[in-house]
Protein backbone atom coordinates (compact mmCIF):
# COMPACT_ATOMS: atom_id res chain seq x y z
CA UNK A 1 0.00 0.00 0.00
CA UNK A 2 1.34 3.41 -0.93
CA UNK A 3 1.68 6.08 1.67
CA UNK A 4 2.69 9.73 1.52
CA UNK A 5 6.40 8.93 1.75
CA UNK A 6 6.41 6.69 -1.34
CA UNK A 7 4.76 9.20 -3.69
CA UNK A 8 7.48 10.84 -5.75
CA UNK A 9 7.63 14.61 -5.56
CA UNK A 10 5.34 14.93 -2.54
CA UNK A 11 8.15 16.34 -0.40
CA UNK A 12 8.64 19.39 -2.60
CA UNK A 13 5.02 20.55 -2.55
CA UNK A 14 4.56 24.06 -1.32
CA UNK A 15 1.74 24.82 1.06
CA UNK A 16 -0.22 28.04 1.36
CA UNK A 17 1.98 29.02 4.28
CA UNK A 18 5.23 28.50 2.40
CA UNK A 19 4.00 30.49 -0.60
CA UNK A 20 2.96 33.38 1.72
CA UNK A 21 -0.54 33.60 0.27
CA UNK A 22 -3.51 34.27 2.48
CA UNK A 23 -7.10 35.37 1.97
CA UNK A 24 -6.92 37.65 5.01
CA UNK A 25 -4.64 40.72 4.94
CA UNK A 26 -1.62 40.52 7.23
CA UNK A 27 -1.90 42.10 10.63
CA UNK A 28 1.07 43.68 12.38
CA UNK A 29 0.68 41.46 15.46
CA UNK A 30 1.06 38.27 13.39
CA UNK A 31 4.76 38.98 12.83
CA UNK A 32 5.62 37.33 16.15
CA UNK A 33 3.59 34.28 15.20
CA UNK A 34 5.34 34.13 11.83
CA UNK A 35 8.75 34.40 13.50
CA UNK A 36 7.83 31.61 15.91
CA UNK A 37 6.53 29.35 13.12
CA UNK A 38 9.59 29.97 10.95
CA UNK A 39 11.89 29.28 13.91
CA UNK A 40 10.12 25.97 14.60
CA UNK A 41 10.33 24.98 10.94
CA UNK A 42 14.03 25.83 10.91
CA UNK A 43 14.63 23.66 14.00
CA UNK A 44 12.69 20.80 12.45
CA UNK A 45 14.63 21.00 9.20
CA UNK A 46 17.98 21.14 11.01
CA UNK A 47 17.08 18.02 13.01
CA UNK A 48 15.96 16.27 9.84
CA UNK A 49 19.26 17.19 8.15
CA UNK A 50 21.18 15.70 11.09
CA UNK A 51 19.15 12.48 10.89
CA UNK A 52 19.76 12.28 7.14
CA UNK A 53 23.51 12.77 7.61
CA UNK A 54 23.58 10.05 10.25
CA UNK A 55 21.53 7.72 8.06
CA UNK A 56 23.81 8.44 5.10
CA UNK A 57 26.93 7.51 7.09
CA UNK A 58 25.26 4.31 8.32
CA UNK A 59 24.30 3.36 4.75
CA UNK A 60 27.79 4.16 3.47
CA UNK A 61 29.39 2.03 6.20
CA UNK A 62 27.03 -0.87 5.46
CA UNK A 63 27.79 -0.66 1.72
CA UNK A 64 31.51 -0.88 2.49
CA UNK A 65 30.91 -3.92 4.72
CA UNK A 66 28.87 -5.60 1.98
CA UNK A 67 31.58 -4.86 -0.58
CA UNK A 68 34.26 -6.38 1.66
CA UNK A 69 32.12 -9.46 2.31
CA UNK A 70 31.46 -9.91 -1.41
CA UNK A 71 35.18 -9.63 -2.19
CA UNK A 72 35.97 -12.15 0.51
CA UNK A 73 33.39 -14.61 -0.81
CA UNK A 74 34.57 -14.17 -4.39
CA UNK A 75 38.17 -14.80 -3.31
CA UNK A 76 37.20 -17.99 -1.49
CA UNK A 77 35.21 -19.14 -4.55
CA UNK A 78 38.17 -18.48 -6.85
CA UNK A 79 40.53 -20.30 -4.49
CA UNK A 80 38.20 -23.29 -4.13
CA UNK A 81 37.72 -23.51 -7.90
CA UNK A 82 41.46 -23.12 -8.50
CA UNK A 83 42.02 -26.30 -6.53
CA UNK A 84 39.63 -28.09 -8.88
CA UNK A 85 41.16 -26.57 -12.02
CA UNK A 86 38.16 -24.45 -13.00
CA UNK A 87 39.78 -21.04 -13.35
CA UNK A 88 39.53 -18.81 -16.41
CA UNK A 89 42.49 -16.71 -17.53
CA UNK A 90 40.54 -13.73 -16.24
CA UNK A 91 40.72 -15.19 -12.73
CA UNK A 92 37.01 -15.89 -12.38
CA UNK A 93 35.32 -19.19 -11.89
CA UNK A 94 34.01 -20.82 -15.05
CA UNK A 95 30.50 -22.13 -15.70
CA UNK A 96 31.75 -24.36 -18.52
CA UNK A 97 32.44 -28.07 -18.49
CA UNK A 98 34.69 -29.55 -21.17
CA UNK A 99 34.39 -26.42 -23.31
CA UNK A 100 30.58 -26.65 -23.60
CA UNK A 101 28.61 -23.67 -22.44
CA UNK A 102 25.71 -24.49 -20.16
CA UNK A 103 22.42 -23.29 -21.65
CA UNK A 104 19.44 -22.01 -19.71
CA UNK A 105 16.43 -24.28 -19.47
CA UNK A 106 13.55 -22.64 -21.31
CA UNK A 107 9.85 -23.33 -21.11
CA UNK A 108 6.92 -21.49 -22.64
CA UNK A 109 4.45 -19.64 -20.43
CA UNK A 110 0.86 -19.36 -21.59
CA UNK A 111 -1.32 -16.64 -20.18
Amino acid sequence: MRDVNTISGIHVLRTMYTTKKCSIPRIQSSIYLDLYMLGKEKERLLKEAERLDLRFTVIKKRLEEISLEMDKLQDTEIISNAGRGKINPSGRASNQKNGVKKEWKKMPLNY
